[in-house]
């Protein structure tokens, strides 16, 4: 496609990143990598640049965005306060796959928070996403880029499949290294909750300050006051294809076998990896899959994520 722009992920050529930077100074759309996963981006403080967000995504008003940001100095006007427990994490986690919600300064337009009163921020360290922040000097929102509800787009081929020209430009910078979203941890709580599971683990999280706990029932929020994150629908990252969850090897394959029985077309997901498991509903959703029987992963480490993306991907609310 004549909007995607391929792009070394180590060492990003100057004028694809200038020419990616002038577009969301100017107000535009562009999908760019992140260590987690594509992100759709537009100016953070541009109210009319993040409603084209949601028209691109087809995606509702009420599930907020996050802020993507090039260092602290950045992020600093963009929250009331700074907190002592914001330091500790950002200290240890950024840039990386932690997102962090706190409240928001006044100048973060409500298109972007969902109208709430927090503002959910992250520093990410792909060489491609860094060097995009740096030279547009501005703050980013930025969404998977993929449509609303899809499997997150980690190639830039699912960003075009999801959303052509409906981006102004594509950074193609190969696939994405972890492959799952960033965790978001609302540091407005007391003790801290996990909103959602990701990149960085609750083990990881508990290290630096002591009592986590997951958020409950977040996903039965009333859309009229805004989800409190990204990505908590009760279905959210779906293919096209039924999605089956099984904790048995052996259930999983008893039920391939009824269904092929029945003459439909099966596909299998065994073992459930971050970095390929979106690439490959995607996939088995391309070949004619009707249905997708995944084996769910353990709760412990970055399987905690990935228990939560195939739980919504199966209409069932996240990882409790």
């Amino acid at each position: 496609m004549k909007n995607v722009l391929k792009v070394d992920p180590h060492a990003p050529q100057r004028d694809a990143i200038t020419r990616a930077a002038k577009i969301l100074q100017g107000g535009g759309l562009v999908a760019f990598p992140t260590e987690t996963v594509y992100g759709l981006g537009a100016h953070a403080l541009n109210s009319q640049a993040v409603r084209k967000i949601f028209i691109a995504k087809e995606r509702p008003d009420w599930d907020p965005l996050i802020v993507h940001v090039r260092d602290l100095h950045m992020a600093r006007p963009l929250m009331k306060r700074l907190s002592a427990q914001f330091e500790m994490l950002t200290s240890r986690f950024w840039p990386g796959a932690l997102t962090l919600v706190v409240e928001k300064a006044e100048q973060v337009p409500g298109e972007v928070t969902a109208h709430r009163p927090t503002v959910a921020l992250r520093m990410p360290w792909h060489p491609v996403a860094a060097a995009l922040l740096a030279a547009a000097n501005l703050p980013v929102a930025a969404p998977s880029a993929n449509r609303f509800g899809r499997p997150s787009a980690t190639r830039a081929k699912h960003v075009a499949d999801d959303l052509g020209d409906r981006v102004d430009l594509i950074l193609d910078a190969g696939p994405t290294p972890i492959g799952v979203e960033s965790t978001v941890l609302d540091l407005t709580r007391s003790p801290p909750a996990i909103l959602r599971p990701g990149g960085v683990t609750r083990e990881e999280l508990a290290n630096v300050l002591g009592d986590v706990t997951i958020a409950r029932g977040v996903e039965k929020e009333s859309a009229a006051v805004g989800r409190a994150a990204p990505g908590m629908a009760l279905k959210h990252y779906a293919p096209s294809a039924r999605v089956e969850l099984f904790d048995s090897p052996d259930e999983l394959e008893a039920r391939a076998n009824e269904l092929r029985e029945g003459r439909q077309r099966v596909g299998k997901i065994r073992d459930v990896r971050a970095d390929t498991l979106f690439t490959r509903l995607r996939a088995l959703d391309a070949a004619g899959a009707e249905v997708i029987l995944c084996l769910l992963p353990p709760r412990e480490g970055i399987g905690l994520a990935l228990r939560d993306r195939l739980l919504r991907a199966a209409g069932k609310g996240g990882e409790q």
